[in-house]
């Protein structure tokens, strides 16, 4: 608090001092950074990296992350080996190469990670298969080694921190809570211009020239900055899991194959995380999701099995079946779990030597049965205490930047932007926008500019929003289209991924876009373009053939000839 005599002084300084020199008689009961960013997950901890990582940046900035948990946890987090945390992210090329740049990659645990150099993605109904593959794809300059590279989000974060303790020009204020943000007042006895003042559980108050949202779905920021955020939650639940398995055999390809079957009440991943052991997302419908939780592990792992390899009405009688006796407050013992699975690969004719076969086939040193890369390792046992759910939603910002009373704030990863999980890129996504967002800090201190200024984060926005808006509307469709069973969406989008599966160019472009090239320029590319545009017609085609059944022939043939022809343009 100024006295009156403080407050004249800064009065009469007003009328005859440079800007300056006002600047050194705030109060020092107001801390004042240049950049303050709330939020010390990945997409946080990665932006603050990037900024620490500059030489320009770190010699001329101030710059302090603000995080409520304990970040000093996660530095020395540990894992017993041959387990994993449950939650985990596929690193894309072009995101691994951010972090090498800003030298973050070289201290992540490269044991724990996991190279996926395919990816196999089927219909649930209908069996209709895409598979992306690194060895068969045609990016300019060369195959890449792997598409991407599964690690746990813990082991991402270690390293980011151990990356900023080497760089003492960022300020990490972890077990600090956010109480409130006000917005300075412009008056004859302040010389603020209208700042947001951050205030903190243990008493301190930052004025800041930019302040940054990277604080989740629930931003603090984006209420101070006034932005709204549109979207829904979905009817559905994440069900994640670390799973066990038998290594693959001499014969087989090495457990680098993401898959993911659609099934009707949400898609299955398996994700792999070494020779034996695997990441499960299961998003299904709520309550399936809690009978799921609540299972037996030995159970539980059946059901994940037969979720993989039994036809799509079986699975969802033994859904039935589950639902029934968690209702009745008798769950399902492994016997009769087992049994039922037996009776009903026995009434679909599956081979007790096929890959499909859940219960009677082992994993073995002989020869594999022809199909056994089409399906993951069979799950032979679950992690215990790795079984946890989340609700899933979609939404997005209307701005990334605030305005007005709002000003002087931005936005980033989940405080900007949340997906379904399904495509995987709900964290490339915020590692993107932590990139993009450093790069314009850098240019407007290199220009001497104010980077707090609406001009100085305008590129931000306009590199990263239409990118991001465009990949959450296509994962969004798909979810949509993958929950109808009606014989016209089906036949479609079976039709429509047997076609994509034999257009080579298309899929690479589809990689592409995904950020499987590290090296591929950024936004104005019109083969991508043309590619997302084509993956955006043939869903919402997909979906309008719901509805009028025999007209899907003539949508599906206009969207392939426009994944065909680059020259047809949207109308």
């Amino acid at each position: 608090m100024l006295t009156t005599t403080s407050s004249h002084v800064l009065n009469n300084a007003r009328r005859c001092c440079s800007s300056s020199r006002l600047v050194r008689l705030i109060s020092t009961s107001t801390e004042q950074k240049d950049v303050v960013i709330v939020g010390g997950g990945p997409a946080g901890l990665a932006f603050a990296a990037a900024l620490g990582s500059s030489k320009v940046v770190s010699e001329n900035l101030r710059i302090t992350l603000i995080e409520a948990g304990d970040l000093s946890k996660t530095k020395a987090w540990t894992q017993p080996e041959g387990t994993f945390s449950n939650r985990v992210s596929s690193i894309t090329n072009s995101s691994r190469g951010f972090l090498e740049d800003i030298g973050a990659w070289s201290l992540v645990d490269q044991g724990r990670t996991c190279s996926i150099e395919e990816m196999q993605i089927w219909d649930g109904v209908s069996d209709a298969r895409i598979t992306f593959s690194a060895s068969d794809s045609m990016f300019p300059g060369g195959r890449p080694r792997e598409l991407s590279r599964l690690t746990e989000n813990l082991n991402l974060q270690r390293a980011l921190l151990h990356q900023l303790a080497s760089n003492p020009s960022v300020e990490l204020a972890d077990k600090v809570k956010v109480e409130s943000i006000t917005r300075e007042e412009n008056s004859e006895d302040s010389i603020g211009g209208g700042w947001p003042l951050v205030h903190l559980s243990d008493g301190r108050t930052i004025r800041a020239r930019l302040l940054v949202g990277a604080d989740g779905f629930n931003s603090p920021v984006r209420k101070y900055a006034g932005i709204q955020s549109y979207g829904w939650a979905y009817d559905t639940h994440g069900v994640v899991g670390t799973l066990f398995h038998e290594p693959r055999g001499p014969y087989m390809p090495p457990n680098t194959i993401a898959y993911q079957r659609f099934l009707p009440t949400g898609p299955i991943a398996f994700l792999p995380l070494s020779e034996t052991a695997s990441s499960m997302v299961w998003s299904t419908k709520p309550y399936l999701a809690s009978a799921l939780k609540s299972l037996d592990p030995a159970v539980l792992a059946c059901m994940i099995n037969a979720a993989f390899r039994l036809p799509e009405v079986s699975v969802r009688y033994l859904h039935t079946r589950i639902l029934e006796a968690a209702k009745a407050g008798t769950p399902l013992s492994l016997k009769q779990v087992r049994e039922e699975i037996e009776f009903r690969e026995r009434s679909h004719d599956i081979s007790t030597r096929s890959a499909y076969s859940s219960l009677s086939l082992t994993n073995s040193s002989g020869i594999p049965p022809e199909d056994a890369d089409s399906l993951p390792p069979l799950v032979t046992g679950i992690q215990p205490g790795s079984v946890a759910s989340f609700p899933l939603r979609f939404s997005h910002a209307e701005s990334y930047i605030g305005e007005g009373a709002g000003s002087r704030t931005v936005l980033l990863g989940d405080a900007a932007h949340t997906t379904h999980p399904l495509a995987g890129q709900g964290l490339n996504m915020g590692l993107g926008d932590a990139e993009s967002l450093s790069k314009c800090i850098h240019n407007a201190v290199l220009r001497g500019g104010d980077i707090g200024s609406y001009s100085s984060l305008a590129p931000y926005p306009l590199e990263r929003y239409f990118e991001n808006h465009k990949l959450l509307a296509a994962v969004d469709k798909l979810h949509k289209l993958y929950s109808f069973t009606a014989e016209p969406v089906v036949w479609a989008r079976s039709v429509g991924v047997e076609v994509l599966n034999e257009l080579d160019t298309v899929k690479t472009a589809m990689m592409m876009q995904a950020g499987s090239h590290r090296n591929m320029p950024r936004p104005g590319r019109v083969g991508i373009d043309v590619a997302t545009n084509g993956l955006e017609m043939f869903a919402s085609g997909l979906n309008t053939a719901r509805s009028i059944g025999e007209g899907a022939v003539g949508i599906l043939g206009a969207v392939v000839k426009q994944l065909v022809n680059p020259t047809v343009r949207r109308k």
